[in-house]
C-alpha cells in the first residue's frame, strides 16, 4: 500500500483559500477607493481655476456721507423719531449716478415702503450688495450681469423711511448672509 503526500501548496490553499481571496477583494476596494478619492478630489483633466480676490469700487463720484455703518451705537432716524442700529452707509453727491460696486448678477429689482426702489447684486465670494432709494427708473433687471462701475440707478428720495435725508443712496453690504461694514471694503474715507 502506497502512503500519498499531499502537496503542501495544495493544502493550505484548501484550507485557508477563502480567506486569502477575501482579503485580496477587500485590499482591491480599499486601494481602489484610496485612488478614487485622490483623483476625484483632483482629477486627471482637473483645471487649476485662480480667482482673484474682489474689489470694489464707490457707488457714486465725490459722494458725501450722511450716516455711517453702526451695528453697536444705536442711531437716531429723524424721520422715523427713533434709535436703531444702521447697517448701511447712506451717501449722496451732485452726481445722482449709481454704479455697480463689483461685477455681479442682479438678483432682485424691488419696492419697498420703507427702503423705496431697491436692487440686490450677487458677487463672488459671499458677496451681495444691495443699492436702495433709488429712482424708479432703474437701469438694471433681474438676471442681468453687471461690471463694476456700470450704472444700475440714480439716488432718489424714494425711501419714506429716511426721506429726511433727501435724495440719497442706501448702501448695505453682506457676506456669506452676514450684515459687514462697507468701510471695510469700500475707500469711504474719500468720500
Amino acid at each position: 500500500m502506497e502512503i500519498r503526500k499531499d502537496n503542501k501548496l495544495f493544502t493550505f490553499m484548501k484550507r485557508f483559500g477563502f480567506y486569502i481571496l477575501g482579503g485580496v477583494i477587500i485590499l482591491a476596494v480599499i486601494i481602489t477607493a484610496i485612488v478614487a478619492g485622490v483623483l476625484g478630489s483632483r482629477g486627471d483633466n482637473a483645471v487649476d481655476v485662480t480667482t482673484e480676490p474682489i474689489s470694489f469700487t464707490l457707488p457714486m463720484n465725490e459722494a458725501s456721507l450722511i450716516k455711517d455703518y453702526s451695528d453697536t451705537d444705536l442711531q437716531y432716524n429723524e424721520t422715523l423719531g427713533k434709535y436703531h442700529a444702521h447697517l448701511s452707509v447712506d451717501l449722496t453727491s451732485e452726481d445722482p449716478t449709481v454704479m455697480a460696486i463689483a461685477d455681479g448678477t442682479v438678483t432682485d429689482v424691488s419696492y419697498k415702503y420703507l427702503t423705496g426702489y431697491t436692487v440686490t447684486i450677487e458677487h463672488t465670494d459671499g458677496f451681495v450688495s444691495v443699492y436702495s432709494s433709488l429712482d424708479e427708473a432703474v437701469d438694471v433687471k433681474e438676471g442681468d450681469t453687471v461690471k463694476k462701475g456700470d450704472k444700475i440707478g440714480s439716488i432718489s428720495t424714494s425711501a419714506a423711511g429716511e426721506a429726511t435725508y433727501g435724495a440719497h443712496l442706501d448702501l448695505k453690504l453682506y457676506q456669506n448672509n452676514e450684515a459687514v461694514d462697507p468701510n471695510n471694503y469700500l475707500s469711504l474715507q474719500e468720500k
